[in-house]
């Protein structure tokens, strides 16, 4: 099975270009079975939460501009945008998986979409807590979410950064028994990668450690794209310290094996894509000594109930 994780920066906050450059590069990832971006990159992650002084202040006209910016360039599932990646996909023979900010109804999801490469299969996994600052922009997920996608290869799934340290969430994929889980990040810092070469050990199975780069040249350069309408945001945007040349998020993707082990090495600081090669019988051999679903668990001690039922506010009918 080949793999590819996709580093390269998205066009910050304008969603058009970013869907452009997200077909582009499939295109140049013609040849793998499974091509992998990282946590929202479409239109990329809000790296202002953790940086900017006025990111928090209530009733902030140019914070307020910048949510804006950020909800006018989210896609929805079933939009334009969307649909362009599902013709990619079906253009390449590839399975993709990727991060976006996901507008339904009035609120944005961190949402992991699974594009199968027919492009006609797509299922989609919302982030079930948004972490501490990331609350001010996104709702919470619910059970209906932890999805696992059958593939030429085997089964596909995935958690989004700090869900990798929710024990139940792990275990309810482990049970689905996934061949490739992907593990989308901002970047895969230290203990994100500790994390997921845990779950990988502890799941048997491949991870795909997902990680962009971004600067904040990038940053000010993708607002600077979307024209007038949003030149207020800059306020918040440029108040984060340091010159354009300052990373951000510095990537960090790899490939972890079944027995925890790297298949591919951190790529740090480089725009790029990086491949994987998985030979997945490997999988069959280091389930002998760890089956958390099986031979080592103790159903007689410990159960665990998913509700995965979709939660509406509102039901009618």
């Amino acid at each position: 099975m080949q793999l590819a994780l996709i580093q390269d920066p998205p066009v910050f906050l304008n969603l058009s270009e970013s869907t452009r450059l997200a077909c582009r590069l499939l295109e140049a990832a013609a040849g793998a079975d499974l091509v992998v971006f990282p946590e929202t990159w479409l239109p990329g992650y809000p790296v202002w939460l953790d940086d900017a002084p006025a990111a928090a202040l209530w009733d902030h006209p140019p914070a307020k501009t910048l949510f804006r910016a950020l909800r006018d360039n989210s896609p929805r599932v079933d939009g334009p945008e969307i649909d362009a990646l599902r013709a990619a996909a079906e253009r390449t023979g590839s399975d993709v998986v990727i991060g976006i900010h996901e507008k339904d109804g009035n609120t944005l999801y961190n949402s992991m979409l699974f594009i199968t490469r027919s492009g006609r299969d797509l299922a989609v996994h919302r982030k079930l807590v948004p972490t501490f600052t990331e609350r001010l922009l996104w709702g919470r997920g619910d059970g209906s979410g932890l999805v696992t996608v059958d593939t030429p290869h085997g089964r596909l799934g995935g958690l989004v950064c700090w869900e990798h340290w929710m024990p139940l969430a792990r275990a309810a994929l482990h049970a689905r028994r996934e061949t490739v889980h992907v593990a989308q990040w901002p970047w895969v810092k230290e203990m994100h990668q500790v994390a997921s070469r845990h779950y990988a050990f502890e799941g048997r199975c491949f991870v795909a450690a997902s990680g962009s780069l971004l600067t904040r040249g990038d940053v000010l350069a993708g607002l600077e794209s979307l024209g007038s309408d949003y030149a207020a945001a800059g306020e918040v945007l440029e108040a984060m310290p340091g010159d354009d040349a300052r990373v951000l998020l510095d990537a960090g993707s790899a490939v972890i094996g079944p027995d925890g082990a790297y298949v591919t090495e951190p790529s740090y600081g480089s725009a790029e894509t990086v491949w994987a090669e998985l030979d997945i019988g490997r999988i069959e051999e280091e389930l002998m000594t760890l089956d958390t679903d099986g031979h080592y668990s103790r159903p007689d001690v410990f159960t665990l109930t998913v509700d995965d039922r979709p939660r509406r506010n509102v039901e009618t009918g």
